[in-house]
């Protein structure tokens, strides 16, 4: 115990020498660009300053993503804005080491871009005081996204620390398509079969008895998947909102009159399962759902052998597209009718964060809101009009011979890969959202939750609590769960479910997210 403790305390004081060593550093390098007042930085309008300044970022590059710097929307808005920006790519597979040692270091850039900041590192950096609070600077130089605080008060209240800091900027997504999975039902068989749309998950039962025994592909053979979906669980969220389960908080969280409720050892889930074990068990949910990897799941979408399944956009059977229809939530037998896997408009919580070393955080935080534009986020994601794109009844459109090459579209832009900070709108929707996606989820509106509460921010040491309760909470919910769809064990055992969930204290956690939702409401 003595070796260890003393272990501890070098490591300690190592990484304090290194954290004292980067302060005293500066850590930065931008000893040649010119010093910047305030008084220097223009507050709306281009540039953004009148001398050019340097920038340096750590950002996290895609494997289908070209260098940042041919970007040409970080070449184009460099003209723009007179800010030079460095990046410092760092390949997913290794990632988190590398912003781990940054931080542990001290050897900051001037901010981190597309950088997946976890909540908890949020507030352990800018508690630290490495990273730097934000929300004096976007009240005073990011008149965009100020607005679309104003306008999603959600935004504020999922982003800000318990503290009342705002370390990290999301992504936004104020296009409801972008943040829900659509489900697709093979109009085709339908139409083969005389059968209508299903409204109800009774419906959806006989529908998919259906799609099984009537052979509406036509080779006369009963080899029809009739529905699937993504690997594990998935199918639970797709389905969770006929029988009255939301997915509030980021969890399995009902909200009602403000009470913070977990469901996972509520009736209506057993009665979810129940349904679920049925369609498993009559070989109506594909026998591979808890095997098949995410590329034979996208190949039994694109074969139109499947009659029912979920996905966010039509990418992966365009060639069959005309096959397929979007549908609205099927209502449940209490007459539950939600879309409840909706993601939250605040999404890739820690994208954007600036550091202590950074010494123009008036210039960057002018430099990155220009992505929460219409304006800003067509450029990131289109690039130049005429070259990469062209407008379309005001709408942007990549051009046909551009995306003769798929991988094109993936080089010149950031959001290809995921977790970018900027706007995600109606816009600049055209290329992952075209209008059948747009249709399908017109279905889908009327049955969205108003608000929907992303996952909260909680303190260093709830944080370590709420981790260690769902580590075992969520690793046991999952493998039951299984077990139940499946038949590996019959809902005879659900009182002992039950009673296990009660041991590992999930009202210890329930109360730790009620908690959590009481200080957002205030």
């Amino acid at each position: 115990m003595r070796k260890r403790w003393g272990r501890n305390m070098i490591m300690m004081m190592i990484a304090s020498s290194l954290m004292l060593a980067g302060c005293n550093s500066g850590g930065s390098n931008n000893e040649a660009s010119p010093e910047v007042s305030k008084n220097d930085v223009h507050t709306n309008g281009f540039p953004i300053v009148d001398e050019p300044v340097n920038l340096k970022m750590f950002t996290r590059i895609a494997p289908v993503n070209g260098p940042f710097k041919e970007m040409p929307v970080f070449q184009d808005y460099e003209k723009l804005s007179h800010v030079k920006v460095e990046f410092i790519e760092a390949q997913t597979d290794g990632f988190q080491e590398k912003k781990n040692l940054l931080f542990a270091s001290n050897e900051l850039p001037d901010a981190l871009f597309r950088s997946g900041i976890s909540p908890l590192e949020a507030i352990r950096y800018g508690s630290a005081g490495q990273l730097i609070p934000l929300e004096g600077l976007i009240d005073e130089y990011a008149p965009n996204l100020k607005k679309l605080m104003e306008q999603y008060p959600e935004i504020r209240s999922g982003i800000t620390t318990p503290e009342g800091h705002i370390y990290t900027i999301p992504g936004i997504v104020t296009l409801s398509a972008a943040r829900t999975d659509k489900k697709w039902i093979n109009q085709m068989w339908l139409d083969k079969l005389n059968l209508k749309v299903p409204e109800t998950t009774e419906e959806l039962y006989n529908v998919l008895l259906a799609f099984r025994d009537g052979d509406p592909n036509g080779n006369g053979k009963q080899d029809e998947l009739p529905m699937t979906a993504r690997v594990g669980l998935a199918v639970v969220n797709a389905m969770s909102g006929s029988f009255g389960l939301d997915s509030q908080l980021g969890y399995n969280i009902n909200i009602e009159n403000d009470k913070v409720s977990i469901w996972m050892g509520s009736d209506q889930n057993k009665e979810m399962l129940m349904y679920l074990n049925k369609l498993y068990k009559e070989k109506l949910l594909d026998q591979e759902i808890f095997s098949h990897t995410e590329a034979q799941y996208l190949a039994k979408q694109g074969s139109g052998n499947t009659g029912f399944f979920f996905d966010q956009t039509n990418n992966n059977f365009l060639s069959i597209k005309d096959q397929y229809t979007g549908i609205a939530p099927l209502e449940g037998p209490q007459g539950d009718r939600l879309q409840s896997h909706a993601l939250p408009v605040a999404r890739d919580f820690g994208a954007f964060a600036i550091t202590s070393v950074n010494k123009y955080p008036e210039v960057t935080m002018r430099w990155i809101d220009y992505f929460y534009s219409d304006e800003g986020s067509t450029l990131l994601r289109f690039g130049r009009e005429g070259e990469h794109y062209e407008m379309k009844d005001g709408i942007p459109y990549y051009k046909e011979d551009f995306l003769k090459e798929i991988s094109n579209q993936a080089k010149i832009t950031p959001y290809a890969g995921g977790g970018a900070p900027h706007l995600i709108s109606e816009q600049v929707a055209s290329f992952i959202n075209p209008p059948q996606v747009q249709e399908a989820q017109q279905k889908l509106d009327p049955f969205m939750p108003k608000v929907r509460y992303a996952a909260p921010m909680f303190d260093e040491q709830t944080a370590q609590e709420v981790n260690i309760l769902r580590n075992d909470i969520d690793k046991y919910y999952e493998e039951q769960s299984t077990k139940f769809i499946v038949g590996a064990i019959g809902f005879d055992k659900w009182e002992q479910f039950q009673a296990t969930l009660k041991k590992m204290r999930v009202e210890e956690l329930e109360k730790l997210y009620q908690d959590a939702f009481d200080k957002m409401q205030k």
